[in-house]
């Protein structure tokens, strides 16, 4: 099976094992196959995930039940462990940036009453961080931990434009793109256009891309003297928020996204550049 035959999740497996290719990065490619996916996984599903020996597949899979990070069910499938589930509630609650945006996430809801969404970019994907939740019947299905595609995603886009051109490219050169939906980017071309306008504009839009009837806008956060890429957005589903509505939102998006930046430089201080 060739990469442009796989998933895009399976994409995704090989891109992050090529990443660290020594034990500790094959381990954590099994451990991000059997965490990140929907459902408990088989000891196929991950091999077909990582594409690792089968050995080698087996002692990585023993150790890390031994250390209680994944636990084999009575059927063979392996889930997420309690300790891994303990070491992701203290990263979370521990995270300083989720801490100091939340203020500005609850005002941006306030005057939305729509979902808020605060991501940071790691590399091709977005992850979520903190969230809050519409007040309205019908919510997102978005949740805290989950990672998102970064070319299809409001905050993803925003990311990207507060990167140097020349790294953008190199992430948009190794992004299988999928298309979600019929809105979705089919090429890094395509992408890197509507980066340079999120760029002029200051914020960005996913105008149903990765799902279809949900679209928001965001704006980045970047902090990188403290390696911080990321975004917030307000989203919501297109049947109830038109994208004048968004387009209207846009100026507080982007006021509280700089509100952050700069109570994160207050707050984080000086990072690697600083004096």
């Amino acid at each position: 099976m060739t990469p442009m035959e796989m998933t895009p999740e399976e994409n995704g497996y090989l891109e992050r094992e090529g990443a660290g290719t020594g034990t500790l990065g094959k381990a954590m490619a099994v451990l991000e196959a059997v965490a990140t996916a929907d459902r408990p996984q088989r000891f196929t599903d991950i091999l077909r995930s990582v594409r690792q020996p089968r050995g080698t597949l087996h002692r990585l899979l023993g150790h890390l039940v031994e250390e209680g990070l994944l636990v084999q069910r009575g059927d063979l499938s392996y889930e997420p462990g309690l300790r891994l589930l303990k070491l992701a509630y203290r990263s979370w609650s521990g995270n300083r940036f989720r801490d100091i945006a939340a203020p500005y996430l609850l005002r941006l809801h306030e005057m939305t009453g729509e979902t808020v969404h605060l991501g940071v970019l790691r590399d091709t994907e977005i992850i979520y961080v903190d969230k809050v939740e519409s007040r309205q019947t019908v919510r997102m299905s978005s949740q805290i931990g989950k990672a998102s595609p970064a070319y299809c995603t409001g905050i993803g886009k925003a990311a990207l434009s507060s990167l140097p051109e020349p790294e953008v490219e190199r992430i948009a050169a190794r992004i299988q793109f999928h298309p979600f939906t019929e809105r979705t980017h089919r090429s890094a071309a395509a992408l890197l256009a509507e980066i340079e306008e999120i760029r002029r504009q200051g914020h960005a839009f996913d105008r149903e891309e990765h799902e279809a009837e949900i679209c928001c806008v965001a704006a980045p956060i970047a902090v990188p003297e403290h390696e911080l890429v990321g975004g917030i957005s307000v989203t919501g589903p297109s049947y109830r928020v038109s994208t004048t509505q968004l387009a209207g939102w846009s100026a507080d998006v982007r006021k509280a996204a700089n509100d952050i930046e700069e109570e994160l430089r207050i707050r984080l201080g000086p990072g690697r550049g600083g004096a």
